[in-house]
C-alpha cells in the first residue's frame, strides 16, 4: 500500500509514420479559382491622437514624473537625516566613553 508506483517508459515501436501529403490544386481556366480568407477585422479600435489628448497625456507624463521625483527625494532625505543622527550619537558615545576612561 506504501511502495511507490514507478510509471513505466512507453517503449519504442520503431514504426514511423510521415506527416500527410497535401496535394497541390490546379486552376484549370474553366474551374473558379478558390476563395482566400478575408484579413480579420481588429479587435480593437483604433487609438486617435488628438490634440487636445496629447495635451492630456504629456500633463499626466509630467504628474507621474513630478509624484514619483519627489517620493525618490523624501527617501533619500529620510536616509541621509537617519545617516545624520546615527552619526552624532556615535559621536556622543564615544565622547562618553572616553570621558569616562579619563575619570578612572
Amino acid at each position: 500500500m506504501f511502495q511507490p508506483k514507478i510509471p513505466t517508459m512507453p517503449q519504442p515501436s520503431g514504426l514511423v509514420t510521415p506527416p500527410a501529403v497535401v496535394q497541390p490544386t490546379t486552376i484549370t481556366p474553366g474551374t473558379p479559382a478558390p476563395a482566400t480568407a478575408a484579413a480579420p477585422e481588429p479587435s480593437r479600435p483604433v487609438v486617435q491622437l488628438t490634440p487636445g489628448t496629447a495635451v492630456a497625456l504629456v500633463g499626466a507624463g509630467t504628474a507621474v514624473v513630478l509624484v514619483v521625483g519627489t517620493v525618490l527625494v523624501s527617501l533619500l532625505l529620510a536616509v541621509a537625516v537617519t545617516s545624520a543622527s546615527v552619526a552624532v550619537c556615535a559621536v556622543v558615545l564615544r565622547s562618553l566613553i572616553a570621558s569616562d576612561a579619563k575619570r578612572r
